[in-house]
């Protein structure tokens, strides 16, 4: 049996109206209406709150369901996405932010004749590169997400 006629079975089982479902797990009638029609499928969250309320597991939920199945696993993978991507793109703003503080004091110490030190106790070329790694590990790894976690 698939999600969506389980689901109906076992509202309908309790006699409760469309409504009646959606208002126990504070969704729009709607909502379930197209979960019943095969329309739409819920969250993963909505999911687990139906398991409960009807006293069934997720895995009697889903396991029927291919097309639901898969679309909970790409759910569960867009939910790491955002965090990893914020991650990604700060280190690769760090490493530009870096590259133009670099270029501002380069340019002040040649044209305006400053002579502004660039964190002098450090190797000279973790100084001079770390703009660049920073800036590249930050792209790769947001690129590598597109491909893991994207359709």
């Amino acid at each position: 049996m698939i999600f969506n006629e389980r689901l109906k079975k076992e509202r309908e089982k309790r006699e409760w109206s469309q409504t009646d479902l959606a208002e126990k797990i504070h969704v729009s009638r709607q909502s379930v209406s197209k979960w019943e029609t095969g329309k739409n499928y819920p969250s993963i969250e909505i999911i687990i709150v139906l398991s409960d309320l009807f006293g069934i597991t997720i895995d009697e939920m889903l396991r029927s369901d291919k097309e639901l199945k898969e679309q909970v696993i790409q759910d569960s993978k867009k939910l790491a996405y955002p965090k990893w991507k914020t991650f990604f793109d700060s280190v690769f703003m760090l490493g530009v932010f870096l590259l133009l503080a670099k270029l501002l004091i380069f340019g002040l110490n040649y044209f305006v004749g400053t002579d502004i030190m660039i964190l002098e106790g450090l190797p000279k070329g973790l100084v001079s590169f770390a703009p660049l790694v920073l800036m590249v590990v930050g792209g790769i790894g947001s690129d590598q997400l597109k491909k893991i976690y994207i359709d």
